[in-house]
């Protein structure tokens, strides 16, 4: 019955985290230098992650893809489609789920405490963003018929800032989420009547 209690919880939070990217993954903002828009998926991939760890995060990355492949209108710009990955902006697409693995492994891999964990978590999202961005640019370039350089100027380096401000916000919010799931045993599937909740290496 515990097992079967902490896997309905798992996939309970899944969902939500996976509900979170569809409602942000279409907010967008355009810039008149690049095709590429601001979008806010990237910032609720890395909530994900860091609140959920490396294997839920990364299947609510793929079940907000698959949505979003099955034409439901979450990808930026309130779009869908296979056409939406097949475009110049597809490789960012799949760029999210090196995003996922990259920066869970670091969330779920170091055992470390306080400012030294968010520091660690803080170079995997880094990480696992500038991958995102060479498989983004690497097709941006070939479907748009630009070289490396031209692509990498229009859709990456306009967004570095706001890609830092987000990585910042998910260091700020995330970890007390994460925390206040574990407390309540909904992480770990342990009532925390009946258990002392293992915080994963987070400090108040």
């Amino acid at each position: 019955m515990k097992q079967k209690s902490m896997t309905t919880y798992q996939l309970a939070l899944t969902g939500v985290m996976t509900a979170v990217i569809c409602i942000l993954g279409p907010m967008t903002l355009m810039i008149p230098i690049s095709p590429v828009l601001i979008s806010l998926a990237n910032l609720a991939i890395c909530l994900s992650i860091v609140i959920l760890g490396m294997k839920l995060g990364t299947l609510s990355c793929i079940l907000y893809l698959l949505i979003g492949l099955a034409g439901l209108p979450v990808f930026s710009g309130f779009s869908g489609g296979i056409g939406k990955l097949a475009g110049p902006t597809g490789g960012y697409l799949v760029g999210y789920l090196f995003l996922a693995l990259i920066g869970g492994v670091f969330v779920e891999r170091f055992s470390g405490k306080g400012l030294e964990r968010r520091a660690v978590e803080g170079l995997g999202l880094v990480l696992g963003t500038a991958v995102l961005y060479a498989f983004g640019t690497v097709w941006l370039a070939y479907m748009a018929g630009m070289n490396f350089a031209e692509a990498l100027a229009v859709g990456v380096l306009p967004f570095i800032p706001g890609d830092l401000v987000k990585i910042f916000l998910t260091l700020l919010l995330g970890p007390e989420i994460r925390t206040r799931l574990l407390q309540a045993g909904y992480l770990n599937g342990v009532p925390a009547a009946k258990a002392e909740p293992d915080l994963g290496g987070y400090t108040r």
